[in-house]
């Protein structure tokens, strides 16, 4: 059974890290690019909420028969579209920010400031929408 407690609080994570994100989004990108200390923090709330949503998606499918999807970011993201537990669309998304999390972690070193804030500027919507389907999903258990 999903401990919808612990899922929730990673929600509630997730939703304190968007509000900041949206916070440095407001800014211009040659001040954001120019900004370490932006950059430095928008990395890591968008690392830290990739890591929250992968956490969640393991959860969910180890609760529900799907623990060797959850061996993987990539296999989390389409686990957790397989079993309808949020839509296909946004299962292909969360593969896409699974590769992202990846480079965040392992290719760190790659990482440029204007792609950070290009993300910020048309990507968290995604994010949004995943808070959102695991809402829906949690109201139906």
């Amino acid at each position: 059974m999903v401990n919808k407690l612990v899922v929730k609080s990673r929600l509630a994570l997730i939703h304190d890290h968007l509000s900041q994100l949206k916070r440095h989004a407001e800014i211009g990108k040659e001040q954001f690019v120019e900004d370490k200390d932006k950059v430095a923090a928008v990395e890591s709330y968008l690392r830290r909420s990739l890591e929250a949503i992968f956490d969640i998606g393991r959860h969910i499918l180890a609760k529900n028969g799907g623990i060797d999807l959850a061996a993987e970011y990539k296999g989390i993201a389409k686990g957790l579209g397989e079993k309808k537990i949020i839509t296909r669309e946004l299962a292909e998304a969360l593969v896409e920010m699974a590769g992202y999390r990846n480079r965040l972690v392992h290719l760190y070193h790659q990482i440029q400031n204007d792609e950070l804030y290009d993300i910020l500027q048309a990507d968290m919507g995604d994010i949004e929408r995943f808070v959102h389907e695991i809402q829906q999903f949690l109201a139906k258990k």
